[in-house]
C-alpha cells in the first residue's frame, strides 16, 4: 500500500499569479518562537490518517478539535476517497476512529466525530476579521504526515481575500477557493486542515493550500488559509444539521469510475465528455459494463463536460438511487444503461 501526501496531488493556482505550482513534498521546520504561546493551540490539534481503499494508499493531515467530546474541523481534501480515517489527538496522545459528519467540497471544508472522545482540549479560535497585512502568524500542523509533535512554521500575512483554483490531480476535480489569507509561513504538505495562529496564540485560518516552489525559486513562497469565521461558521452549520448549499451530509453516491477532462471525436465533430481512466472492481460502473477508454457524456440527460460536474452531479444524489448513464465506448458505439448507485467515499 502506498503513501500518498495530501497536497501533493493537487495543483494550486493562485488567480493573481501567472505561475501554476505543483505543491512538492516539504517539511515545515520548527521554530522555538511563540512556542509558549501556541502550546494551547498545539493541545488542540489532531493528526489526520486516512485510507483510501480504492487507491490502495494511504495519507495524512492536520485537524483541529472543536468541541471536548471530539468534533474536528479539517480540510475536505485530506478526507477526500477516505474508507476509513484514525485520528490521533496531541493533547492527550489518544488514538480514535473518526466518522465524517459532512463536507463542504466547494468550501473545502469538513467536520469530524471521533468515536468515544470525552474531555479532549479544544484550539482557541480567535477572529479573522481583524487580521491585518503584515501580521506575524504561525502555521502548525502535521508537516510531512509523520506524525507526533507538531510542526510550526513563523510568518507573515502577505495579502488578504485572495482567490486560488485547486486542480485535484487524482480525481481531475479543480474548484476556486476565495476570500483566503495569504501568507509567506512555509507550511507545508500534511499542514492542511491545521491552524494558523496569530500573535496572541489565536486561530484565525486553517491552512488548505501551500506553495512549496520557494525550494526552486527564490522569493516564491506562498501558502494560504481560510479566515476562521468562514470555516468555523460551515463547521456550525454542519453540527446543527443545516445541510443546505454546498454542504453534504451522510453517504456519498458512488459510481467507481475515475475520470479526466476529454471527449471524442464522432464524424469530424469534438463532442463533449469525461474519458474514465479507471474502473473500480465490483462497482456500479464496472457492473454497468464500463471500461477503460469509454466517455461518458451525460447523467440523468445532463451533459457531462468536466469531472467536476460529475462530482457535483452525483453530490446530489443519494446513494441507492437508479440514474440513465450514457457513454461512447473505444469503437465509437453508444451505450444507455441504468445504474444503481452504491455508497462511497466522501468527495
Amino acid at each position: 500500500m502506498s503513501r500518498r501526501n495530501l497536497n501533493r496531488r493537487r495543483i494550486w493556482i493562485p488567480t493573481t499569479l501567472s505561475l501554476v505550482v505543483l505543491v512538492v513534498n516539504a517539511l515545515a521546520p520548527v521554530w522555538a518562537a511563540g512556542a509558549s504561546t501556541n502550546s494551547r493551540v498545539i493541545a488542540g490539534v489532531a493528526d489526520v490518517n486516512v485510507t483510501l481503499g480504492y487507491e490502495n494508499a494511504t495519507a495524512a493531515g492536520t485537524g483541529m478539535v472543536l468541541t471536548s467530546t471530539g468534533e474536528v474541523l479539517t480540510n475536505n481534501h485530506v478526507i477526500r476517497g477516505a474508507t476509513a480515517i484514525k485520528v490521533r489527538d496531541v493533547g492527550n496522545g489518544k488514538n480514535y476512529t473518526a466518522t465524517v459528519v459532512g463536507y463542504d467540497v466547494a468550501d473545502d471544508v469538513a467536520v469530524l466525530q471521533l468515536k468515544g472522545a470525552t474531555g479532549l482540549k479544544t484550539v482557541p479560535i480567535g477572529n479573522s476579521s481583524s487580521v491585518g497585512v503584515g501580521a506575524k502568524v504561525t502555521g502548525i500542523g502535521n508537516a510531512g504526515g509523520t506524525g507526533g509533535t507538531p510542526s510550526s512554521a513563523s510568518g507573515r500575512v502577505t495579502a488578504l481575500n485572495q482567490s486560488i483554483t485547486v486542480i485535484d490531480e487524482a480525481t481531475g476535480t479543480s474548484q476556486k477557493l476565495t476570500g483566503l489569507i495569504e501568507t509567506d509561513a512555509p507550511i507545508g504538505p500534511g499542514d492542511s486542515g491545521g491552524p494558523l495562529v496569530n500573535a496572541s496564540g489565536n486561530v484565525i485560518g486553517m491552512d488548505t493550500a501551500a506553495s512549496s516552489s520557494f525550494q526552486f525559486q527564490s522569493g516564491a513562497n506562498e501558502g494560504f488559509a481560510i479566515p476562521i469565521n468562514t470555516a468555523a461558521s460551515i463547521a456550525r452549520r454542519i453540527e446543527a444539521g443545516d445541510f443546505t448549499g454546498n454542504v453534504h451530509r451522510g453517504a456519498t453516491a458512488f459510481l467507481g469510475v475515475e475520470v479526466r477532462n476529454s471527449g471524442y471525436y464522432q464524424n469530424g465533430s469534438f463532442l463533449a465528455g469525461v474519458v474514465v481512466v479507471g474502473v473500480t472492481p465490483g462497482s456500479p460502473a464496472e457492473k454497468a459494463g464500463l471500461r477503460y477508454g469509454d466517455v461518458i457524456t451525460s447523467l440523468n440527460a445532463k451533459t457531462i463536460t468536466s469531472p467536476t460536474q460529475l462530482v457535483n452531479k452525483l453530490l446530489a444524489i443519494s446513494p441507492g438511487t437508479k440514474v440513465t448513464l450514457n457513454w461512447v465506448d473505444q469503437y465509437g458505439t453508444a451505450h444507455r444503461k441504468v445504474v444503481k448507485l452504491a455508497s462511497g467515499p466522501p468527495q
